[in-house]
């Protein structure tokens, strides 16, 4: 195994690991990634304002049905 001392990669790297090798190492479980539906979030519109840290972004569906963030 490759050691990450010091390296900012390092939690990264590791909640790619199975969480037995986690635990392994004193290491708590990868908490798995919430899924969100984006027609839950869409609700049939095709652009959505996401407020962020104070900052308003347009979460939008393109024609090409593809999702495009801008600030």
């Amino acid at each position: 195994m490759v050691s990450h001392e010091g390296n900012d990669s390092m939690s990264r790297l590791d909640a790619r690991q199975s969480p037995q090798a986690r635990e392994d190492q004193g290491l708590p479980a990868a908490v798995p990634l919430r899924v969100v539906n984006a027609n839950a979030l869409f609700q049939g519109d095709r652009e959505i304002c996401v407020l962020f840290d104070g900052v308003r972004y347009r979460l939008r569906i393109t024609r090409r049905n593809r999702l495009i963030l801008q600030k």
